[in-house]
């Protein structure tokens, strides 16, 4: 059970990354103001009335309305009079951003539903690594660990809100979600039953360890491209896709020239590990999805962000660090004495 609830975690660890690619591309970050409700909801209102002002209307302690431009936090239980009563209510003081777009507060919304389902997950695979506690305290150790992260990752995610949406801070937030899934995987692959052993060279070992760390750069660089093109659509309008990077930035050109070298080494890992029958058949997967991110990257910047590129170029990333990072985990056990070790 324990290695069922490890796959179910990361499943769903993928599927908050890829409802946050969405919330990237439709610049839905905003569309619940507050956290962890959502205009004071657990379920999100679907019409601007629901946060207007009304007499003879009950309020619950929390609930939102947006009242002259400002988000307004009633400060008690209590039923509306004949006029608006400022002793009910107090004025948000996270952030001065009052706005509502039924579309972005559900895409948002649905973004952390998936956070939210994560996190249940997660705590069932902490309980049940109990049970790996006798023959590797390791998993059990790490297993929480990935609880008291996935609860920083929520954190973050109110940090972003709070901050209406600061690049640094979106960027620690998608950096953080990889860290989980590295942790996830960790727990994957050493709760196997029988670990399958790797003979590959150490020079082969630091050339996968290389490309990871390219990966890593590169998805870094990336949010700051994303968060120049978020500022670009402010200037010239959501249309005019084609002057989006019109003048790009130096990080735009940083990304562009890692993503060379990133083919070229991964593309030198898929030639040794052919060449010397090393076994490592995901290999062949990373080298797919690198590709895809290539072809997905290209479409974006030529063809002026096909529907759909963005939140895929993301999406693609993050599949590709998690392709990497176990690919690193079976070669790393070369490292046991039995091993014969080749040179690249």
């Amino acid at each position: 059970m324990y290695r069922k609830w490890v796959k179910i975690a990361i499943v769903l660890v993928y599927l908050v990354i890829i409802a946050g690619a969405m919330v990237r591309m439709t610049g839905s970050g905003m569309g619940c103001p507050d956290w962890p409700k959502c205009f004071g909801y657990y379920i999100p209102p679907t019409e601007r009335a629901e946060l207007e002002w009304q007499p003879d209307r009950s309020f619950k302690k929390g609930q939102v309305i947006i009242k002259d431009e400002t988000l307004q936090v009633a400060n008690k239980d209590f039923t509306t009079g004949t006029s608006f009563s400022e002793k009910n209510w107090n004025v948000y003081t996270k952030h001065d951003y009052a706005s509502f777009n039924v579309w972005h507060t559900w895409i948002e919304y649905i973004n952390r539903l998936f956070g939210a389902l994560s996190g249940i997950a997660v705590l069932i695979m902490a309980l049940f690594s109990f049970g790996q506690w006798k023959h590797s305290k390791r998993l059990t150790l790490l297993s929480w660990l990935s609880v008291f992260l996935l609860g920083f990752q929520a954190w973050l995610g109110a940090t972003v809100v709070y901050s209406v949406l600061s690049p640094i801070r979106i960027t620690i937030h998608m950096v953080m979600a990889l860290v989980i899934v590295a942790v996830l995987l960790y727990l994957l692959y050493y709760s196997r039953p029988k670990l399958r052993t790797f003979s590959v060279s150490r020079g082969f070992i630091n050339l996968l360890i290389f490309s990871l760390v390219l990966t890593i750069i590169q998805v870094v660089t990336g949010t700051q491209v994303r968060q120049f093109v978020d500022e670009q659509v402010n200037v010239v309008g959501y249309e005019a896709k084609s002057l989006w990077l019109d003048n790009p930035n130096l990080y735009f050109y940083i990304h562009r020239s890692f993503s060379i070298l990133i083919f070229i080494v991964n593309l030198a890992l898929w030639f040794f590990n052919k060449k010397h029958s090393y076994g490592l058949r995901k290999i062949n997967m990373v080298f797919f999805l690198i590709l895809l991110e290539t072809a997905s990257g290209i479409a974006m910047y030529y063809f002026d962000f096909p529907f759909l590129t963005q939140p895929l170029h993301l999406v693609i990333a993050s599949l590709l660090f998690g392709y990497q990072f176990y690919v690193v985990l079976q070669a790393w056990k070369r490292h046991r004495p039995d091993f014969i070790t080749r040179q690249v």
